[in-house]
């Protein structure tokens, strides 16, 4: 099916449906780095050693797996809408608590509430950027999702950083009343409440709705996204067909061929995990820490967080532009071979480490090797995973096969979480090698295994 682009007055509409919906992605990237700036704090506060901290930091990970998990569920159930409105409670419930612990243990159960609402989040947000856009701009639309998340990273680190100026340097310092870590946490208050507001202002789901029975709202919703020129009656006739093709996906129908899943969805998690086996996270999660590690005072280290933001940010924005025009499998290569090299400099750079601290070269060599590595995971892996996983599954399987890649995914960064203050403290050159080797198995995974999916429209998907 052949579809022209909308009209530019027209666009701008479609541009802010799908920026309401990514502000689910906007607090997935400020709730997953802002940790960042709280880490060394919360080390210190609650006198434990790195096992125990990074227990701390995964857990709200495992939220994120359930949260993922569930999702595509009770969207089926209840709507695409009604799920961002419950992530955006659960994102506030989470940023109080986490600001306003009693003990280490409810820190950590409030970090696995925002962990669930930033799962749903991961879900419903591609879900429905994909059920509204128009196909012909779908991938630019789809990488709004990783728009969002990356500047997200970027207002958290910059905010950390603010508040660190304001502590006078001292993570553990006092603003208002609250520690400066605690009030890290407590900011997402702000933006969780927009999200929740904005989900009033956005349309249901055309496929949603005519799953429900409401065919007259699904038309006007087409109409509103599509354009009025659309042949509507045509539309929700192709879109029933592909819904009648198909029932509501459960685990089950994932089951298939001798390694359990069908092939299509071993090939959704391995987009998933590859994307997190890389160590992008532990940029976004422990940066800071890791400056700190190598002998740059804690001032400079939050700053640097706060760069290294800046250009996954504009990583992002060059994906935007290509991922429509190069295709996926392009970017994904390119970003693959980027990393692997960034990645072994890190670890040749941290191969030098005496103490805590770089000779200047390999310092050098390690702060530049890190912006390029977050340029060409942004560039690539960040934004085509996404576009990839609403994009790539048949009709019938979509909603539970979205929802096992992205649980793959949280339960693969909860690895690489957990596991980095433990293998930093054993060998942190030798950690940068397990991330290169991961970065240049990705190169032949998607060679033999990923197909292009531009310019398809999701009922085309099968």
């Amino acid at each position: 099916m052949s579809e022209k682009a909308p009209r530019p007055d027209h666009l701008g509409h479609i541009v802010f449906i799908t920026a309401a919906a990514a502000m689910g992605g906007f607090l997935f990237g400020y709730d997953s780095s802002v940790i960042n700036g709280a880490v060394e704090a919360i080390r210190d506060k609650y006198n434990i050693g790195s096992g125990t901290l990074a227990q701390v930091i995964a857990i709200a990970l495992i939220g994120c797996a359930i949260g993922a998990a569930t999702a595509g569920r009770i969207a089926d159930r209840i709507g695409r809408i009604r799920c961002m409105q419950i992530a955006s409670v659960m994102f506030t419930i989470s940023a109080v608590g986490s600001a306003l612990p009693f003990a280490l243990w409810d820190l950590a159960f409030w970090r696995i509430i925002g962990g669930f609402a930033i799962g749903m989040a991961s879900v419903i947000g591609p879900a429905y950027i994909a059920e509204v856009s128009p196909p012909a701009i779908r991938g630019r639309l789809a990488s709004f999702q990783q728009a969002a998340i990356v500047l997200g990273i970027a207002v958290s680190q910059l905010v950390n950083y603010g508040i660190l100026q304001g502590a006078n340097g001292d993570q553990r310092g006092k603003i208002i009343g609250l520690e400066a870590w605690q009030l890290m946490l407590g900011v997402m208050v702000i933006p969780a409440v927009i999200y929740g507001l904005l989900s009033f202002t956005i349309p249901e789901s055309p496929r949603f709705l005519l799953s429900v029975g409401r065919d007259s709202d699904a038309k006007a919703v087409l109409a509103d996204v599509e354009g009025k020129e659309v042949d509507l009656d045509a539309r929700v006739t192709e879109i029933k067909t592909a819904m009648h093709r198909e029932h509501k996906s459960v685990f089950s129908d994932l089951l298939g061929g001798r390694f359990g899943f069908l092939p299509i969805v071993w090939i959704g998690i391995g987009l998933s995990v590859f994307q997190q086996l890389v160590g992008i996270n532990v940029a976004f999660y422990y940066s800071a820490t890791l400056w700190q590690s190598v002998g740059i005072n804690p001032s400079s280290s939050f700053f640097y967080s706060f760069t290294t933001s800046i250009v996954n940010i504009i990583g992002t924005v060059i994906a935007m532009v290509f991922v429509d025009r190069i295709g996926r499998r392009p970017l994904a290569l390119i970003g693959s071979c980027g990393m692997a090299v960034s990645l072994a400099l890190e670890a040749w750079a941290f191969s030098s480490k005496h103490g805590d601290t770089l000779p200047n070269t390999q310092g050098t060599v390690a702060l530049v090797a890190a912006h390029t590595f977050v340029l060409f995971f942004a560039l690539s892996w960040g934004v085509v995973v996404w576009v990839f996983l609403g994009e790539m599954f048949p009709n019938k399987i979509r909603a539970a096969a979205l929802g096992v890649a992205a649980s793959a995914q949280w339960i693969a960064n909860w690895a690489i979480t957990a596991s980095f203050p433990t293998l930093a403290d054993w060998n942190l050159s030798g950690t940068y090698v397990i991330y290169t080797c991961f970065a240049a198995l990705s190169i032949p995974f998607v060679v033999f295994f990923v197909k292009e999916t531009k310019g398809k429209t999701l009922e085309e998907m099968g």
